[in-house]
């Protein structure tokens, strides 16, 4: 039987991509197979590059819709989800996104789900921690212009922040924030609120290093990345970032995971050529048994039994307990926000933050 791979290998959020299937590939080699129903069935990944471009995601989702899978996981990245999900609606085929953070998602559509937390719920942790660490009176927030996750992450950060907000949005395919970083700092912001695509949070980071910039930068789960990591590297910059798992937080999937890199240099290369595990890969390997829990309690590989059986799903994973609410969106009150350690290239766990 098949899972459908619905994620980004190309475009701005290529890398994260690639670390979210890591996760997935990571399980499919240790649990290579389901029992369905009293039958024993290998369980085939099957690819669809949805190449982080809302008008290839439709595309994508029909290719894996031809394939006949049973379910899909992914995307890294709301506005592919967003735009390829409709067609998963249409087929019938049930969807699991990932890390995949936008309210939208699911509230359209009753054939996705997903076990990461929201955007509200991040945007609201991200606003009470900079005014609990930083007592902030003044952000900066900066996005991609038209991008759904940046946007809406800044609006509900907007919303739970007693204080001034000022704004700027970048044309895609910007390559020098340095206008936007000297109004950060001429307009006195307190911290810098900045949930873009790795690509443009590593231009960022290692501009507001070589320009000595001192105001805290946050982000969102996307910035959670090793390549974020090495960018900030050997600088004085205080990076922060909410994300969905620490690790530290499964010993034996860390040292599993991490062991299956050294011996796979094709995985190391999509890793970004360290051992250091992004949030996301933790979350993809959740997702993977997830589906198969779903499998397992539908008797059935036909996607319509497994769309009725997904929303019952119970499951206890490396990041936390899984299961859905109405809508088929993660039940999570957690989030972790790391700090970058440049020193170390590592980073450290400053804080957990609930929200009730």
């Amino acid at each position: 039987m098949r899972i459908g791979i619905f994620e980004p290998a190309t475009g701005d959020n290529g890398a994260g991509g690639k670390q979210e299937m890591l996760g997935m590939q990571y399980a499919n080699k240790e649990t290579p197979t389901v029992d369905i129903g009293g039958t024993t069935y290998t369980v085939e990944l099957v690819y669809a590059d949805n190449g982080s471009d809302p008008a290839k995601a439709p595309t994508a989702a029909a290719e894996l819709v031809s394939k006949d899978v049973s379910v899909v996981l992914g995307s890294y990245g709301s506005t592919v989800s967003l735009a390829g999900g409709p067609v998963f609606g249409e087929a019938g085929v049930p969807a699991i996104g990932v890390g995949c953070t936008n309210p939208q998602i699911t509230a359209g559509n009753g054939y996705y789900f997903r076990i990461c937390f929201l955007d509200p719920f991040q945007g609201t942790v991200l606003a009470n921690f900079a005014q609990e660490k930083f007592s902030a009176k003044k952000a900066y927030c900066l996005g991609e212009l038209g991008n759904e996750y940046d946007q809406g992450l800044i609006n509900y950060f907007e919303q739970a922040f007693d204080g001034t907000v000022e704004k700027d949005s970048f044309p895609t395919n910007t390559s020098d924030f340095t206008t936007y970083l000297n109004k950060a700092v001429n307009e006195d912001a307190d911290v810098i609120f900045c949930p873009v695509s790795i690509t443009y949070s590593t231009q960022i980071v290692k501009l507001a290093a070589s320009l000595g910039i001192e105001i805290p930068i946050l982000g969102g789960d996307t910035l959670d990345s090793n390549m974020v990591l090495e960018a900030a590297a050997g600088s004085d910059v205080q990076l922060y970032v909410s994300t969905f798992y620490q690790e530290g937080g499964s010993p034996e999937f860390d040292e599993g995971f991490k062991a299956w890199l050294s011996e796979d240099s094709t995985a190391m290369t999509n890793n970004g050529g360290n051992d250091t595990i992004a949030a996301v890969t933790a979350m993809g390997y959740d997702a993977y048994y997830v589906a198969l829990e779903a499998l397992k309690a539908a008797g059935s590989a036909d996607s319509g039994d497994v769309m009725m059986a997904l929303p019952d799903v119970s499951y206890d994973g490396v990041s936390g307990h899984i299961e859905f609410d109405d809508l088929g969106d993660a039940i999570r009150d957690t989030a972790y926000i790391k700090v970058a350690d440049p020193a170390n290239n590592v980073w450290r766990l400053e804080t957990v933050q609930t929200v009730s």
